[in-house]
């Protein structure tokens, strides 16, 4: 197996990157997961996120996509993004490839738990109302 695709960016996230990096002549199922910010939480107007990473955050994220590709035996592949990010930009997408799609869903959900869990990237929401509040720290 070659070495997966793990990429932290500061700026748009090459999708079609992240799904041909996954994609091969046996892969009879190629599954995505595309992590989009939001306008709202908790009853809240989201206007905006900042994504901070830890300066090793795409060495985690490695670590995870090499683990579950290792569990599973199966081609899989993630990007973040950090920085400024406005409604509809893409923050999270991951990739994940399979003989058949129950696997394929299988390795992409546990790549993007993991990544959720294990990697250092930290998010400061901006209401609409002025108040900005980071989460999960």
């Amino acid at each position: 197996m070659t070495q997966p695709l793990a990429v932290i960016s500061t700026g748009p996230i090459d999708e079609a990157a992240v799904r041909a990096a996954v994609e091969g002549a046996s892969s009879g199922a190629v599954v995505t997961f595309c992590g989009v910010v939001r306008d709202h939480d908790g009853g809240r107007e989201v206007r905006a996120l900042d994504y901070k990473g830890h300066p090793e955050a795409e060495r985690f994220l490695a670590e995870c996509v090499r683990r579950i590709a290792d569990e599973t035996g199966l081609a899989v592949a993630a990007a973040h993004r950090v920085g400024e990010l406005r409604i509809g930009d893409v923050a999270l997408f991951a990739a994940a490839s399979a003989a058949h799609r129950a696997e394929a869903f299988d390795a992409c959900e546990r790549l993007v738990e993991l990544i959720k869990q294990e990697v250092p990237i930290w998010k400061r929401q901006h209401f609409s109302d002025g108040v900005s509040e980071w989460v999960g720290l």
